[in-house]
């Protein structure tokens, strides 16, 4: 959530800041509820201050002996007009609250300007794509052809856009999150965390999920409503919330393997063969809490853990800076690491590291001790995919098959395929 203070502030620099992230701030409605709330305010704290000083009255006249009935039927009044216009300041509070929740955060300056994926920006590349002699399979063909990937069986159990894999190329999903996870604690230093996989309201505001991307959550309950997450970004980044973070434990890495849902509301049609977007998948998820001045580097850093994953297995990527109307909600500036698949001649996104800056921790209420000042400030967070499970499963096998639709086992995942080396029938 951007700072409610700087719309009073800085309002048009604002609005024209959110033009380039797609969002038409509604100027007029903000300026009638911000009326409302300043007239409630003031006219609440004129009846405070007047009930206060009748209360004075009311006791000077009653250490001289003398009758304050008068008096006290107007503090009486006054309490009656104090609790209608608070109630009334609440709701308008409440409105302006929920106004701003749904404003994405601010692009950094060094965001490319832009409203689509055209306006991306390529920064590197790694490795280079793979030629044959031979055409390339795409993963579905790959996987049902060696009997290992079963679209049908899933739909069976729970319709479309699922998928159940078997044998060794279930095998090879399970390394493929372990490899990830030991790189990222072993050679970058991360704390592992298990997380729920539900989580409430409050947790998916504080990440921004809430209130706008209702429609792409998979709600479970009501009493009370708890939701399958959409991401490990939520459980891990919710382990600042409502916190004052000693400066002793900044930086804070955090990982974690888990499955995550989505709905894929906005992208119907999209997408809808194999495994690329799915309801269900899993993600190796990294999290930084970091100092004000240092995410920047932090978010060049995470990016750099994320790469080592698709250097480690061999697969070619580039880098791309998002533009401002690409980016995610809470984003101030993102980095997506695209790998590249040989079935499409395309490179297509497998991580996606985010600067949210303090947008996030101001919804969370998630705060540092600056030792300078010894004041709590908010502190900026950062999020990343270290990497994506089924994707990254996708690029192993298009990018290691052969011509007779075998799959080679990368160098660094035989150690834990227990010695295996190819995926046949």
């Amino acid at each position: 959530m951007l700072d409610p203070k700087s719309f009073r502030q800085d309002l048009d620099v604002l609005v024209e800041k959110l033009k380039w992230r797609g969002y038409a701030f509604d100027v007029e409605k903000y300026h009638e509820l911000e009326n409302r709330r300043k007239n409630l305010q003031e006219q609440t704290e004129e009846l405070q201050a007047r009930r206060n000083r009748i209360s004075r009255e009311i006791g000077i006249a009653k250490s001289k002996g003398e009758e304050a009935n008068g008096l006290m039927h107007e503090v009486s009044t006054l309490g009656d007009d104090i609790k209608l216009r608070s109630s009334a300041l609440s709701q308008v509070q409440s409105e302006l609250q929920a106004m701003l929740s749904e404003i994405p955060n601010l692009a950094h300056e060094s965001t490319p300007l832009g409203m689509d994926e055209e306006s991306n920006t390529e920064i590197r590349r790694w490795g280079i794509p793979r030629d044959a002699d031979f055409t390339f399979k795409d993963h579905v063909d790959l996987g049902e052809s060696l009997g290992m990937m079963d679209y049908g069986f899933a739909s069976k159990l729970s319709g479309s856009r699922f998928v159940v894999l078997k044998g060794l190329l279930a095998g090879l999903h399970r390394a493929l999150s372990q490899f990830m996870l030991d790189t990222h604690i072993r050679d970058h230093g991360y704390c592992e965390a298990n997380v729920p996989l539900l989580v409430n309201q409050g947790a998916l505001f504080g990440t921004g999920q809430l209130p706008k991307f209702e429609e792409d959550q998979f709600k479970t309950s009501e009493d009370p409503p708890l939701y399958l997450i959409p991401t490990a970004e939520v459980p891990l980044t919710n382990a600042v919330a409502d916190r004052i973070v000693e400066d002793s434990e900044l930086p804070m890495r955090l990982v974690a393997h888990t499955a995550c849902f989505r709905r894929e509301a906005g992208s119907y049609g999209r997408d809808t063969r194999g495994m690329i977007r799915q309801h269900q998948f899993e993600k190796v998820e990294l999290v930084h809490a970091v100092r004000p001045g240092e995410s920047y580097e932090a978010l060049e850093i995470m990016t750099g853990h994320a790469e080592t994953i698709l250097q480690k297995l061999e697969l070619p990527y580039r880098v791309i800076a998002l533009c401002t109307g690409d980016m995610g909600f809470a984003a101030s500036k993102t980095y997506d690491i695209e790998v590249w698949l040989p079935s499409q001649q395309l490179y297509r996104e497998i991580s996606s590291c985010s600067n949210t800056e303090d947008f996030q921790a101001r919804r969370m209420k998630a705060r540092w001790r600056n030792p300078a000042t010894g004041k709590p400030e908010l502190l900026h967070t950062l999020n990343g995919s270290g990497v994506a499970v089924g994707r990254a499963l996708i690029g192993v096998m298009e990018n290691y098959q052969n011509e007779d639709g075998s799959i080679t086992v990368p160098d660094v995942l035989r150690p834990y395929m227990h010695g295996v080396t190819r995926l046949s029938r």
